[in-house]
C-alpha cells in the first residue's frame, strides 16, 4: 500500500504561479523504481496527465503545460513537486498525485487549483 498526500492548491489570477507538493509513504519495497506524476480533472472533463517523473529524473509533460510547469522529485524525502507558472484559466481543476508501482496505481485525494481570468 502507498499513501499520497497533496498540498499547495489554491486560487490565483491568470499569469500567476502555484506550487503543488505530494508526499508518499508506504512499503519501501513496493516503491522501488516507481513513476510519480500529476494528473488533473477540469470541470466536466476526464482526468488527464499533466506531468510524470521517474526515479532517475526522466520527465514527461502534457503539451499544454510544456514550458510553464516543472515537475521535480526528491527520492530521499519521498516527495514530488509541481511548479506551475504562467497559469491560465484552463489550468483550473482538481490536481491528483499519482504513483505507479508494480502492483498498480495509487492516487491522492486531490487538491483544487482555480485560475481566474
Amino acid at each position: 500500500q502507498v499513501q499520497l498526500v497533496e498540498s499547495g492548491g489554491g486560487s490565483v489570477q491568470a499569469g500567476g504561479s502555484l506550487r503543488l507538493s505530494c508526499a508518499a509513504s508506504g512499503r519501501s519495497v513496493e516503491r522501488i523504481n516507481t513513476i510519480m506524476g500529476w494528473y488533473r480533472q477540469g470541470p466536466g472533463k476526464q482526468r488527464d496527465l499533466v506531468a510524470t517523473i521517474t526515479r532517475d529524473g526522466s520527465t514527461n509533460y502534457a503539451d499544454s503545460v510544456k514550458g510553464r510547469f516543472t515537475i521535480s522529485r526528491d527520492n530521499a524525502k519521498n516527495t514530488i513537486d509541481l511548479q506551475m507558472n504562467s497559469l491560465k484559466p484552463e489550468d483550473t481543476g482538481v490536481y491528483y498525485c499519482n504513483e505507479r508501482t508494480y502492483l498498480g496505481d495509487y492516487w491522492g485525494q486531490g487538491t483544487q487549483v482555480t485560475v481566474s481570468a
